[in-house]
């Protein structure tokens, strides 16, 4: 991909944030129109009765990974300089970030992405909840939740065991690794077929998991052709909230750069999605202890994701496209504290809804 000429003209910092913009609509799109939410693909899961939440997350997951790891087959992206590899990443955060998170995100109804896309369609409670978990990320990364982070953070790294990279691990190839993806997408396909899931949200679904690749593609050809240093990075939203917010609190004049696109992006995707299948509507809190509820998910998801290294989008699929173990332990705690959390909060208010007066305690 030449963008020499396109560098030249407009300057490195407004082509990453165009593309992260471009990229952004992409996924907030297709992920608004297919429901894409691994919440919801979680609770069906501990439920025992998987259908289309779980195929749609499994489309978007599988593609997520085929897709980056054709990118490496081909030597279109240099994955071994992304984030999750190149640097060392912590175990003891990854495990314990992930139950955080997994919890606040059933709290919250809603993972980051999740969040900002409801948001982007006129649900006010997805929007306070998603201010709530920016400012909580930027605090944990910057501010005075930080020596917490670091702290916890330290118990266990990834140079402790000699590296992130689980295919160098296991002597893996890249062909084992699209093939263990295409296992993924083959798991998504049958639910799909038992779920009588729509072709277009199985279609919205796999173009929002491929948005993933299109960032590694993106960024890696911005590493080798722009004159300062381009991190290569996938598609993530705890540090970009994050970013995002300070640049809209901080005077004009902020640096631009793929994540600062990114988030806007989504959001925009999303709205003009739900506008044109005339699904854009306001929706508030309907309680005080709902209220709670959903700031105290946001919180939780806000420190755990940036604990974490990443949200269930940028570990749970970008981190984990790229086999980085600290992102499949993230994505392991997600799904297991998501699935405990359900069935200790929800499955507790279920099961009390369904008794009959004779059976509910006074």
């Amino acid at each position: 991909m030449d963008l020499s000429l396109l560098l030249d003209r407009y300057g490195e910092p407004a082509i990453l944030a165009s593309g992260g913009l471009l990229i952004g609509l992409t996924f907030g799109a297709f992920a608004q129109q297919s429901r894409f939410c691994l919440r919801a693909a979680a609770i069906e899961f501990v439920a025992g009765a998987p259908g289309a939440k779980l195929a749609i997350w499994l489309l978007a997951f599988g593609a997520a990974l085929a897709g980056t790891q054709l990118l490496a087959l081909m030597d279109l992206a240099q994955l071994s300089e992304a984030r999750q590899i190149a640097s060392p990443q912590s175990l003891s955060g990854a495990a314990l970030g992930g139950l955080m998170f997994g919890a606040g995100m059933v709290l919250a109804r809603g993972c980051a992405s999740r969040l900002l896309v409801l948001s982007a369609t006129g649900n006010l409670r997805a929007l306070l909840s998603g201010l709530v978990f920016a400012v909580v990320a930027q605090a944990s990364l910057r501010g005075s939740l930080r020596p917490l982070r670091e702290y916890l953070a330290a118990g266990f790294t990834s140079n402790e065991i000699g590296g992130n990279d689980l295919l160098a691990f296991s002597g893996a190839s890249v062909e084992w690794a699209i093939a263990f993806a295409l296992a993924w997408i083959a798991a998504g396909i049958f639910f799909t077929w038992r779920a009588s899931l729509s072709p277009w949200r199985a279609l919205a679904a796999i173009v929002t998991g491929l948005a993933i690749p299109l960032a590694w593609w993106f960024t890696a050809s911005m590493a080798t052709q722009a004159f300062d240093p381009v991190q290569v990075e996938g598609v993530t939203f705890t540090g970009p909230s994050a970013d995002t917010l300070m640049l809209i609190l901080s005077p004009p004049g902020g640096a631009l750069d793929f994540d600062v696109g990114l988030v806007p992006g989504v959001f925009l995707g999303s709205a003009i999605a739900a506008l044109i299948a005339r699904e854009w509507h306001l929706v508030g809190f309907h309680d005080g202890p709902s209220m709670r509820r959903y700031l105290a998910g946001a919180a939780l998801m806000g420190f755990g994701g940036m604990l974490a290294g990443g949200c269930a989008v940028g570990a749970g699929i970008t981190g984990a496209s790229v086999f980085a173990l600290t992102a499949w332990v993230t994505l392991s705690a997600i799904w297991l504290s998501a699935g405990v959390t359900h069935y200790v909060i929800d499955g507790e208010r279920a099961r009390k809804s369904t008794q009959t007066p004779a059976q509910a305690t006074p």
